[in-house]
């Protein structure tokens, strides 16, 4: 595909024309080239149900696939507030192989190691596409090397919910792994055995697919109110010992530390937000579940106390600490679209003023309007960072997929002032380079980069420049922590890849942000 016709996208990267053709896209033109555009939203196809004695309830998920009309070719649609506790996606997909499917589009908000089994049944021809907001493990590995059928669709969380509504992908069967639910399809995130807190990455399977099937192992007497997703657009409803493990859905990434050199980046990242003009009473924030990022939550804390400020609303993937901070007064809210850890689910349970909303409500960027577009400092991680401030969170130093967009890409478009915390060097691997392998957040949408090294402003933010004149921090350009990180470890070789594009890194609008090749075997000689 390489050596036919192909246009550079405005990161400088090469899309196929094929690509572009094929998929009915543009190149990526910019983070806000699509403001106020016009679309009409995608509809689904609705089975009503009339009579009043009809029941939704079925005796086990092979039924409701047949229920459903389970057919080759269709798009299968999962959610992954378990992250890997899940047991949905395996179920499911059992059932659709046992019944001799194939050429299944699996949908999923995320995938990750807990989806293992799923590579086989690339390899069988069973499932021939993934769109995902994620892909970890065998997952990624099967894309990487060129088993499956078509080009993986990688999508932020944001980007996700505008394919749907836009009509990019259209759902056949949606199933929702519901902690709770009542016979009428009315589910909660909480309230069971298998409490995950939210099931806001469902909400728009549920109203966009043909059919939607809730999977519960807690059946609640009926209404089960008030409802995460109603019973309005939920066909069946199928009850199984158990929906997922709870215990699973802290990843080892959720961590407090007390690692030095990650604790030197979070008060890098402190004494930043600190100085920076958006730092007010009223400010909203947003941070990952990474040591450094979690670290800079429990040292923002005196800060705000001595200066009697408070957030007006915290968001993204919630954990603990945040909680903590809800729990004291300092943070008016808590919008969750994702329960990081068990102490973010029991503060959603009991916290009046901790809110679970809509994927679409924390980071569509083809609605009215949503909260990352009120969001004053997000703290995100990084695979790397290029002398251009472009970010790579999806494939790793060998090229294989193992990543997430996740919320990466519209917290960076949408906040006041995005910070990028990462390690200079991983390992033997530099972590500011010249050219990163896959563009995930363009540069354009990054303000700081911070680093066990020293902290890089992209130049497009004077205004944060000048306000962080004479701070006493480590300030210098991005080319010199590149220079850093090399003289350290050295310039790394290239990544050799073949031709075929087996990815598509979308932005957040729907157009192609960059590819990922199919990456290039080795031959060791002994």
């Amino acid at each position: 595909m390489r050596g036919i016709c192909k246009m550079i996208n405005q990161v400088g990267r090469e899309i196929p024309d094929e690509l572009l053709v094929r998929y009915g896209k543009k190149g990526f033109e910019g983070s806000y080239a699509r403001d106020d555009e016009e679309y009409r939203k995608a509809a689904p196809t609705v089975r009503a149900v009339v009579d009043p004695k009809q029941e939704k309830q079925v005796g086990s998920i092979r039924e409701a696939l047949e229920k459903c009309g389970l057919k080759d070719g269709m798009v299968l649609s999962f959610h992954h507030h378990f992250r890997d506790g899940d047991y949905i996606v395996n179920m499911v997909m059992e059932q659709v192989n046992a019944m001799g499917v194939k050429d299944i589009t699996i949908c999923a908000s995320s995938l990750g190691a807990a989806h293992d089994p799923v590579a086989a049944l690339i390899e069988e021809g069973v499932v021939t596409g993934i769109q995902s907001s994620g892909v970890r493990g065998k997952i990624g590995e099967a894309i990487s090397y060129g088993k499956l059928k078509t080009p993986a669709i990688i999508r932020s969380h944001g980007g996700r919910v505008r394919a749907i509504e836009e009509g990019d992908v259209h759902i056949d069967i949606a199933f929702i792994g519901a902690p709770t639910s009542d016979a009428f399809g009315n589910a909660r995130g909480v309230g069971g055995k298998s409490d995950c807190g939210v099931l806001s990455y469902s909400m728009v399977d549920a109203r966009y697919a043909d059919r939607v099937v809730v999977i519960t192992d807690c059946l609640v007497p009926f209404p089960n109110f008030p409802p995460s997703i109603s019973m309005v657009d939920v066909d069946y409803v199928c009850v199984v010992d158990e929906i997922g493990n709870p215990a699973k859905i802290v990843s080892n990434a959720v961590r407090m530390t007390k690692d030095v050199r990650e604790l030197k980046m979070a008060e890098y990242c402190t004494r930043l937000i600190e100085l920076s003009p958006f730092f007010k009473d009223g400010f909203s924030f947003q941070t990952g579940a990474g040591g450094a990022s979690l670290a800079v939550n429990t040292m923002l804390r005196p800060i705000m106390e001595e200066k009697d400020i408070h957030m007006s609303f915290a968001i993204g993937g919630i954990t603990k600490p945040m909680c903590d901070l809800l729990d004291a007064g300092l943070v008016r809210n808590i919008v969750d679209a994702q329960a990081f850890d068990l102490g973010a689910i029991e503060s959603i349970k009991n916290n009046p003023r901790h809110f679970e909303i809509s994927t679409s409500e924390y980071a569509n960027p083809m609605n009215k309007g949503a909260f990352v577009n009120k969001l004053d400092f997000v703290i995100l991680g990084a695979l790397e960072v290029d002398v251009d401030y472009n970010v790579n969170v999806v494939t790793g130093s060998d090229g294989i997929v193992r990543g997430a967009p996740g919320g990466h890409p519209d917290t960076a478009a949408g906040s006041n002032c995005s910070i990028i915390v990462a390690p200079l060097v991983r390992g033997r691997i530099p972590t500011v380079c010249d050219k990163v392998v896959t563009v995930v957040t363009p540069g354009e949408a990054v303000d700081i980069v911070v680093t066990d090294y020293g902290i890089a402003i992209n130049p497009r933010r004077t205004d944060l420049i000048e306000a962080y004149k004479g701070c006493g921090l480590p300030i210098c350009t991005i080319e010199e922590l590149r220079d850093i990180a090399y003289s350290i470890v050295g310039t790394p070789d290239e990544i050799q890849f073949k031709d075929r594009v087996v990815g598509i890194i979308e932005s957040r609008d729907g157009t192609i942000l960059d590819v990922v090749r199919e990456i290039k075997e080795y031959e060791f000689v002994e």
